[in-house]
């Protein structure tokens, strides 16, 4: 099995800055799109910035400028700097990712629990 953990929410007040981590662990041999979602109270989930194994990224146009995704590929770990943060901002993040599985021919979609966001302004 394969889980995700995020890390690093919390309260912050508009302007501020919050650095998310998500940390992939199990039976991984290759991970490959990484991606940040979040989802606001009575919305839908939504895509905050995505990353490929290569190194691209790509951004929704709400955050970018302000958000930077990174990843560690090397430990399985993808980040999200958040700087600028605005009261809309506030929301559950989850961390999803692609992996392909040892002795799996095809890959697999995964979810973190979520960790929260919230700005206040």
């Amino acid at each position: 099995q394969v889980q995700l953990v995020e890390s690093g929410g919390g309260l912050v007040q508009a302007g501020g800055s919050l650095r998310l981590s998500c940390a992939a662990s199990g039976s991984i041999s290759r991970i490959n799109t990484m991606a940040w979602y979040r989802q606001a109270p009575g919305k839908q989930r939504e895509l905050v910035a995505s990353a490929t194994s290569g190194g691209n990224t790509n951004y929704a146009g709400a955050v970018k400028g302000r958000f930077t995704i990174s990843r560690d590929n090397a430990n399985n770990t993808m980040y999200l700097q958040m700087n600028s943060l605005k009261p809309e901002d506030t929301a559950v993040y989850y961390c999803n990712a692609y992996v392909l599985r040892w002795g799996s021919l095809s890959l697999s979609g995964y979810w973190g629990q979520g960790t929260q966001v919230t700005v206040s302004s």
